[in-house]
């Protein structure tokens, strides 16, 4: 295992095909040059450490001595919000999550996500139908940005005429979690902090609003809910409303876009799913191992020593868990490499797992399938401009910038 490895992963050449870098990365399922965070990569380490509670998610529990190059990043990106249950560790977590959750799907609102499937479909399809050049379109800007975004928007409740304003600030924010070597990165950071600013005090008028006159979005829900956590205050409500916002939807896009480019990448498999739309369920799960929009959590780390695998992980230390390696860990899954839709055993590392596996897989999932069953039936003869597309440069929310593609014309 040569000590430049990580170099490598994060370094941009590779960002198209990373999974050369993971199989050797696997040679050692517990690296660590030294200096740096400790990266796991197999698959049964991984899930084990993402059950395991001596593993904290709060960056305040990393020692100050740690070197993490993506948990540095994220300070320079220091939040214009407070932190939100994603970054947190029991009790505080489990209370936001459980609060978050009693609106969101069962056991207390079961159908709130399937009760949102025709309003999704007609995102869908106004936006296929917006396609004006069937010669060139780009899936990224002109469907997988704008469907979650949109998505997001209704199901918390914002006006519709509101919407664009939210489109505008989820753009602005997302960029600012994507370096660019060509934009002064003072820039990119105080737009995304401004952004944030502007987003937070948009939500405060709303939950206010929402609390006078409570409709039946989940806004209004988390605004005046009375479960067994109480309600949460102004700030938790906007800090978890922001997350919703830019996580559900940076993901979404990539694992949109992703997916779109894997069909197109298998033709086969695209003419499967044109004849038998029943295949969207089973594809996005193996989508969700193929090709997963969250390559790697960072910012893991141990409370006390932990070993795994034989080595002593000291307490304090940086710890990555690269998810997209333990996907194609050959030792988990046959033939990792192939992408196989009527794959049997599919238990997937793509949305986490454990207490901080991802919130809104339901909602993600749908979106994923009604997306990509509906490219698949209305491009006629779709065909990539480019291949490999040009990737955003974030390494760990790895996803096409642009996806342009061409087709013959667009079925009703």
């Amino acid at each position: 295992m040569k000590q430049g490895i990580l170099s490598e992963i994060l370094d941009y050449s590779n960002r198209a095909n990373p999974y050369p870098l993971y199989e050797e990365l696997r040679k050692t399922p517990v690296f660590h040059d030294g200096t740096g965070p400790y990266v796991i990569s197999t698959y049964h380490e991984i899930q084990g450490l993402l059950h395991d509670p001596r593993l904290s998610s709060d960056a305040r529990n990393l020692a100050a001595t740690a070197v993490d190059p993506l948990a540095e990043e994220a300070d320079e990106e220091a939040s214009a919000l407070p932190p939100v249950f994603l970054r947190m560790d029991p009790p505080e977590h489990d209370r936001l999550r459980r609060m978050t959750n009693r609106p969101f799907g069962p056991p207390h609102s079961p159908y709130r996500i399937d009760g949102m499937r025709g309003d999704l479909k007609g995102i869908v399809t106004g936006l296929i139908d917006d396609f004006a050049d069937p010669g060139r379109i780009d899936i990224v800007e002109q469907f997988s940005y704008p469907f979650p975004v949109t998505a997001i928007c209704r199901l918390l409740g914002v006006p519709r005429e509101d919407e664009p304003r939210f489109q505008v600030w989820a753009g602005i924010i997302a960029k600012s979690l994507d370096p660019d070597p060509n934009v002064d990165p003072r820039d990119r950071l105080k737009g995304g902090h401004d952004a944030q600013m502007e987003l937070g005090m948009y939500l405060a008028g709303l939950i206010q609003e929402r609390g006078k006159k409570p409709g039946d979005d989940m806004l209004s829900q988390l605004a005046v809910g009375h479960g067994q956590d109480g309600t949460m205050s102004t700030i938790e409500l906007i800090s978890t409303a922001a997350l919703m916002l830019v996580a559900g939807h940076e993901t979404t896009v990539n694992l949109i876009t992703n997916g779109m480019l894997t069909l197109l990448r298998n033709p086969d498999v695209l003419h499967q799913l044109r004849r038998e739309p029943g295949l969207a369920a089973p594809l996005v799960e193996e989508l969700l191992r193929f090709e997963p929009p969250v390559q790697l959590l960072p910012q893991r780390t141990p409370l006390v020593d932990l070993e795994v695998c034989g080595v002593t992980i000291p307490k304090g230390s940086a710890m990555w868990l690269v998810l997209a390696s333990g996907n194609r860990d050959p030792l988990r899954f046959e033939n990792p490499d192939r992408f196989d839709p009527y794959r049997k055993d599919i238990q997937h590392l793509g949305l986490g797992s454990g207490i901080h596996s991802c919130f809104g897989a339901p909602l993600a999932r749908l979106e994923a399938q009604l997306a990509l069953s509906e490219l698949a039936r209305r491009l006629e003869n779709p065909r990539l401009i480019e291949d490999p597309p040009p990737y955003r440069q974030n390494v760990a929310l790895r996803g096409p910038r642009h996806l342009y593609v061409t087709c013959d014309g667009i079925r009703p």
